[in-house]
């Protein structure tokens, strides 16, 4: 059988490109095939020949022992057939695909052997099926550790983007609290004011923060998106004040427009709030000394627009596609995480709503909060008037 393989390797080759080209998924490539059919066929000739001349210690170093005796890929067909294996998937081919490479050889060499008139003894055949069946194992347990070596690696990627953005926005929570804690210490204002207010809703997103976390934990189905009526100057107001808090705000001039009295939205505020924190929090860190912040909301059809405009010089060439991707930093500034710009958009989407950004060449650039207009009728009285 190994002088029948050397005469007519390039035939036996052609054979199996012709097989996987008939296949529905996709033609067989040159770099499918480096460490797949052309280098088991030089390994099964040397078996073949070394077992022919009796020395099947050779053979056995070369293809392996029968049943995968002896551990994975520590013979030559072990390595090249998880090469092999590992190809497949790199290039997105399924673990039938590795079976049917070996399979396609297989059944060409039969084939060719019946139409030369080429009878194989008893024992070639044999050496046969165990190359076969060793190159198989090996390249489909490759495969298959690979594979799952990137959908761990998947796992724990998408693991750690969530924990970011919990550690990010707990943060976020913290810090306002403890702002707030403090402006209440130095100046001796009442908790009942403006200031305690920004405290008491920085102290509310912690717990649902923290409650939200826990019935994640506890496996609970994720909550509905709990929309509320409100007015967009009242919202706005609230921003500020948490706003000014900041102590970067100081080092800018903060301008706030005056909304419609009447322009009120349907929207999980909860969730707005945030990703309007986040927003003026980037406005404030990313803008040059003395710049400007504005904020304001316009009409805009049956939509709300939420701006916010920074001082920060404009954006480095095709940031603006980058800039909402977990992680992504837009300046030389890394006391964060990353993670602000990502968590708003989800936030705002989350709510049926859009996010994008401007960019002002030179001056600076508008981040847009678009949410629809709440159908037209009184806005409902809450019972916290300090919200």
């Amino acid at each position: 059988m190994h002088q029948f393989l050397v005469n007519n390797r390039e035939e036996l080759i052609a054979r199996c490109k012709e097989k996987v080209a008939q296949r529905p998924r996709r033609a067989a490539t040159d770099q499918q095939l480096v460490h797949g059919v052309p280098i088991f066929l030089e390994q099964l000739t040397r078996t073949l020949a070394a077992e022919e001349m009796g020395k099947s210690a050779e053979g056995k170093r070369i293809s392996g022992a029968s049943g995968g005796d002896g551990g994975l890929a520590l013979s030559e067909i072990g390595i090249s057939a998880a090469a092999h294996g590992r190809e497949l998937l790199e290039m997105g081919f399924t673990v039938d695909q590795v079976v049917h490479d070996y399979g396609d050889l297989c059944q060409a060499i039969t084939d060719l052997a019946v139409e030369r008139d080429a009878p194989f003894s008893v024992d070639e055949f044999r050496t046969l099926n165990r190359c076969l069946d060793n190159a198989i194992a090996d390249a489909v347990t490759e495969f298959s550790y690979q594979r799952d070596l990137s959908r761990s690696e998947e796992q724990a990627a998408e693991v750690n983007q969530r924990i970011g953005f919990l550690v990010h926005e707990l943060r976020n929570a913290l810090g306002t609290a403890k702002l707030s804690l403090n402006a209440l210490e130095l100046t001796n204002m009442p908790i009942s004011g403006a200031t305690g207010a920004v405290l008491k809703r920085s102290l509310g997103a912690l717990q649902k923060l923290i409650d939200k976390t826990i019935d994640e934990v506890r496996a609970a189905p994720q909550p509905a998106v709990v929309r509320e009526h409100f007015l967009i100057a009242d919202f706005l107001a609230d921003a500020a004040a948490t706003a000014r808090l900041d102590p970067k705000a100081q080092l800018c001039r903060f301008e706030v427009a005056p909304a419609e009295p009447a322009l009120s939205v349907e929207a999980n505020r909860s969730m707005l709030s945030a990703a309007l924190g986040n927003l003026l929090q980037n406005a404030f860190k990313f803008s040059r000394p003395n710049g400007i912040v504005e904020l304001r909301a316009v009409r805009d059809g049956n939509r709300v627009l939420i701006q916010v405009r920074d001082s920060c010089g404009g954006l480095p060439a095709g940031s603006a596609s980058r800039m909402f991707a977990p992680f992504s930093q837009r300046g030389d500034d890394r006391t964060g995480l990353g993670l602000g710009l990502s968590i708003a958009r989800k936030s705002v989407e989350a709510d049926g709503g859009t996010l994008g950004v401007q960019d002002l060449p030179g001056l600076g650039c508008v981040f847009t909060i678009s949410v629809e207009l709440a159908p037209s009728g009184p806005v409902p009285l809450t019972a916290d008037t300090n919200t």
